[in-house]
């Protein structure tokens, strides 16, 4: 097949045709969930409130971009939960569906008649996503957790940063984001397990805190093991070397990394010092 022959083709469906999704959660993580869905050919119908989704509000100079990037892929609905005949529409969208998201804060969604055991009694199939900041059960789950809170407590902003400044925190949705990836995993797993396992619906308890924690990998272990709080390095790396970002002589920027042996190697040469290779030194990874 030559480059010429790929076409787009706008008749064309994903492998998650026929999967249907009912996203009744706000902002970024879920909208980040069911985006992974949605652009992989699910039907994503999007309830919201009267007022619209908050995210639609996050604009610049005017336009949601946001929303554009968030939203694609998805049907919105707006319902007034708070009036029966409205909720009852939603009742019947969660009896279609085949995956039903929310981000109340836990015990919410069974103030309004909607616990997962209920749900799970009406439709079996139903995969069920309640995203929190901190999970369904534990000392802090009764609490609201936006992203910027758990990127702290995670562990994550005290990592990034220099060591002679405050620590940083994204300039983004980070932990939504990883959280919405998270989740994506997990429904598809639960989906998998449905219908190639011979399984029924679940729950699934998605936490913003314990996504963005996990990404962190061996941290908790290393300061269990040594007893040592790793010290923020910039954009440079505790773990390899080298790696950073270097201004240029024309003023610009490279950012470089040489995270295995032979890339190091390569790299003192390229910068004219191959006299580093023979540098007890510089010889191994943990030696830089």
């Amino acid at each position: 097949m030559s480059f010429s022959q790929l076409r787009f083709d706008g008749t064309a469906t994903g492998p998650l045709e026929g999967i249907r999704v009912v996203d009744l959660s706000r902002l970024m993580a879920g909208n980040m969930l069911s985006l992974q869905l949605g652009d992989f050919g699910a039907d994503v119908i999007k309830v919201e409130p009267p007022e619209g989704d908050p995210l639609r509000d996050w604009k610049e100079e005017g336009h949601s971009f946001f929303w554009k990037a968030y939203g694609r892929n998805k049907r919105s609905i707006c319902l007034n939960l708070r009036e029966a005949a409205q909720m009852d529409v939603l009742l019947k969208l969660i009896d279609t569906a085949d995956v039903f998201i929310e981000n109340f804060r836990p015990g919410t969604l069974e103030k309004m008649g909607l616990a997962p055991e209920t749900l799970l009694e009406r439709n079996p199939r139903l995969v069920v996503v309640r995203i929190s900041g901190f999970g369904q059960t534990g000392p802090y789950a009764h609490l609201p957790g936006f992203g910027t809170i758990v990127e702290a407590m995670s562990g994550f902003a005290d990592r990034t940063g220099f060591a002679d400044r405050e620590p940083v925190l994204p300039p983004l949705a980070l932990a939504d984001m990883i959280a919405g990836v998270y989740g994506a995993s997990a429904t598809m797993t639960a989906l998998y397990a449905r219908d190639v396992r011979g399984g029924r619906g679940q729950v699934i308890d998605l936490s913003l805190l314990e996504s963005m924690f996990s990404v962190l990998g061996p941290e908790a272990g290393i300061f269990a093991k040594t007893g040592k709080i790793k010290q923020r390095v910039g954009s440079a790396s505790n773990t390899a070397s080298p790696r950073n970002v270097y201004r240029c002589a024309d003023g610009g920027y490279v950012a470089l990394s040489g995270s295995t042996q032979t890339v190091a190697r390569r790299i003192f040469e390229i910068i004219g010092r191959p006299d580093m290779n023979d540098d007890p030194r510089f010889a191994t990874n943990s030696d830089r």
